[in-house]
């Protein structure tokens, strides 16, 4: 099932839409002021951007990687039409847009450091962070994004080998532009990109499952559902060395609500019992997986 559409302009709408700024913001911030300067083509048409420009003197690395992408863009509003992403239309073309900005605001003649192991490590995190926020809210930079859209609806090829390939050719193609060092450091990188998209989107996703144990359910419940606007699910329950009855209420709620949880069950039942565990996927209604 597809997930519903988000009301225009409601709470949710406000929220996801400044998820997907942040998102595209720290992206961009990482590609211009680490990636760029330091030429480290780890994939993606910012890498395609740098081995370009580095052919072309005359054509500045942001200015192709709007052009590029403002080309993809028309290709993916052809080829794809009502299929196509406006959340991954806006935020290809704010990020190509906030790089050209960052040129004209903030020239970069050189790396900001003589450090490349630490620009690497923000060249790669910040991208992975932004494209981490961006995927949590369905949306994602552009770029080969909309190729691996483009592949998906015309052939049957396997689009993760297929970009990886992609990703990897473009990365090599440093080490004849910029020399080993310079290629090594975009091979380390590109690995190291999708680590850390998975590694940030997991955290992104984490959820707490609560299981409390306990002789007085009501004010708990009602505590989940009015103050942290969650359901929960009200289990019998007896005790294996009193054989006393005993309720368990399971519930899942988000990392900021797990101390507020906690600490109400703990005021209001003492003697009650909590186990609790993080879950990076939760399928079913007010999560994922529903359209409902």
């Amino acid at each position: 099932m597809q997930k519903p559409k988000t009301p225009l302009f409601s709470r949710e709408w406000w929220k996801e839409f400044g998820w997907l700024n942040l998102g595209t913001v720290i992206l961009a911030i990482g590609v211009y002021f680490f990636k760029f300067p330091n030429h480290f083509t780890t994939g993606g048409v910012s890498g395609i951007s740098i081995l370009v420009a580095h052919y072309m003197p005359n054509v500045t690395t942001a200015t192709l990687n709007l052009i590029l992408n403002v080309l993809l863009l028309l290709i993916g509003v052809i080829f794809m039409g009502r299929g196509f992403g406006v959340k991954t239309a806006y935020s290809a073309l704010l990020s190509s847009l906030l790089t050209l900005f960052f040129e004209k605001a903030v020239p970069m003649a050189a790396p900001m450091t003589s450090q490349p192991v630490l620009e690497l490590m923000f060249a790669v995190g910040l991208p992975a962070i932004g494209s981490a926020i961006l995927f949590n809210v369905d949306a994602s930079s552009g770029g080969t994004d909309i190729i691996a859209m483009l592949v998906k609806k015309f052939s049957h090829l396997n689009i993760g080998l297929a970009l990886g390939i992609a990703d990897l050719i473009v990365a090599v193609g440093a080490c004849l532009a910029f020399g080993m060092e310079t290629g090594l450091f975009s091979l380390f990188g590109l690995f190291l990109k999708s680590y850390m998209v998975d590694l940030v989107m997991d955290n992104l996703r984490t959820y707490k499952v609560f299981q409390i144990i306990t002789a007085n359910p009501d004010p708990i419940c009602k505590y989940i559902m009015e103050k942290l606007h969650h359901s929960a699910t009200i289990m019998e329950g007896q005790g294996s060395f009193t054989h006393e009855e005993r309720k368990v209420i399971m519930t899942v709620i988000n990392r900021s609500q797990a101390i507020r949880l906690q600490t109400f069950v703990r005021a209001t039942d003492p003697h009650s019992f909590i186990t609790i565990t993080s879950s990076s996927e939760i399928v079913g209604k007010g999560f994922r997986g529903t359209s409902e």
